[in-house]
């Protein structure tokens, strides 16, 4: 069976708690660096999806139908 992969939502949320956990103080040192890790993976996962979500939005589909960068033309 394979795992589903979660959301960016889900990631952020998940990042959250994290945060909150080890800004509070009470986690034994090794359970706060088993956390940290965790919280690193998470926030690059999210910079990636939030990348990739931010490269599909400047894309404008051409008349040919292709897929171009979108600029701006200021007169």
């Amino acid at each position: 069976m394979e795992k589903e992969e979660k959301t960016f939502e889900e990631n952020l949320k998940d990042l959250e708690f994290l945060v909150k956990e080890l800004e509070a103080g009470n986690v034994p040192l090794e359970d706060a660096i088993n956390k940290y890790t965790e919280a690193m993976n998470l926030a690059k996962n999210c910079s990636e999806k939030l990348n990739n979500a931010t490269a599909k939005v400047n894309k404008i589909l051409a008349s040919d139908g292709e897929l171009k960068d979108f600029e701006v033309k200021e007169d």
